[in-house]
This record gives C-alpha cells, structure tokens and sequence, in this order.
C-alpha cells in the first residue's frame, strides 16, 4: 500500500509540472511573436479599433449653417483666387500668365523693353497735354501750334524707338532661340504694346533696371 500512495503521488507530481512547463512555453512563444520586429497586433487582439491620427496642420472646415454662410464662404474663396492670380501675374508666373505672356521669347521681349527709356512712355503724356492746350481758348494760337509741332515730334521719336527695340528683338531672339516658334511680327508688336505703357502699370512687372545688360 505505501509503493502504490507513492506511485500514485509521483504521477501528480508529474502531471504538475508537464502542465507547468507547456503553459510556460505557450506563454514564451507568445511573447517572442510579440517583440518580433515589425509586428503590430491585429485589431481583434488589442480589443479594439486603433483611432486614426489626424493630419498634422490641417483644418476641417465647418459645414455652413446656411444658403447665406455658403453665398459669403464662395465669395471669399473667389476673391482670394483672383488675388493670388493677381499677384502671381504680377511676378511672372507662367501658371498665371495670359497666353498673350507666355513663354520664354516673350519673356526677353519685356525684359528688353523694360531695360531702357522709352518715348512711348510720353506719348499719351504730351497727347493729354495738347487737350487741354487746345481747351484752353485764351491761348494764343501760336502756344497751340508749338504744342501740336512738339506732340508731331514725340510721335516721330515713338516711331524710332520702337523701330530700335525691334531690331534687339530680332537679333537676341534669334540669338537665344534658334528653333523657336514665335512669330516675328507678333513679337515686335508686343514690344511696342508694352513700350507705350507707363513702366509702373506693366504687367508683369518688369524685372530688370533701366540700363541693366539683357
């Protein structure tokens, strides 16, 4: 009877410590699939759903309240748009450009008309001048006849300067841009359209000096 208590208790001992080994090697393995790296638990195995980040710097607007809110929000939004096209027209961004502006050949267009004086600048100065000379009825008629003769005179300096920067164009042009696609006659007339503008009222600004090399 002692052998078979023995015997008996010896069998416990064992399943005991069988149970206590496998559940601790269970529980390893576990834990080593854990710490692998690049392992990242599932959903189910956390319990529950992992939150989403929010994007860093952005804001969620609101919905409007109403027809009004959404009328003022578009309005907004449309008058920031033509800001930003202002303002990028007036650097001389090609995504803001009229077509009219476009492209590299019209680029050295402007920067030749803006790299020196020109007569077209005073042209519709002296013509606002001889108005109001011609208004004024108190004059004698010899103050109108100068004023007429130095206006003639401005007209034919107009002529000349833009006869001058259309020979630059040509020759930087073809210089520069031996393929290019543009037409000549296009580009002389584009330079004399900007050559009679005020040089503060051009768009795009210009970007060089006065007497700065092209």
């Amino acid at each position: 009877m002692p052998s078979l208590f023995r015997r008996k208790s010896a069998h416990l001992v064992d399943d005991a410590v069988a149970e206590f080994t496998s559940a601790d090697a269970a529980s390893a393995e576990s834990g080593a699939a854990s710490h692998r790296k690049g392992y990242t638990p599932s959903k189910k195995e956390l319990g529950k759903a992992t939150p989403k980040r929010p994007r860093a710097g952005v804001v969620r607007e609101a919905p409007p309240a109403d027809r009004k809110q959404a009328a003022r929000r578009a309005r907004e939004k449309q008058r920031e748009a033509r800001a930003e096209q202002r303002a990028g027209m007036l650097a001389g961004d090609e995504r803001y450009l009229m077509p009219r502006d476009r492209g590299p050949e019209r680029a050295l267009v402007r920067d030749i008309v803006d790299s020196r004086h020109t007569a077209g600048t005073w042209f519709f100065s002296f013509a606002f001048i001889l108005l109001l000379i011609s208004s004024l009825k108190f004059l004698p008629p010899t103050v109108t006849l100068a004023a007429n003769l130095v206006w003639l005179l401005v007209g034919f300096a107009v002529i000349v300067d833009v006869l001058l920067i259309c020979r630059k164009i040509n020759r930087l042009v073809r210089e520069r841009f031996p393929k290019t696609q543009q037409k000549m006659a296009g580009l002389y007339m584009y330079a004399a359209m900007r050559s009679l503008s005020y040089r503060r009222f051009r768009i795009p600004k210009p970007r060089v000096k006065i007497g700065e090399k092209v």
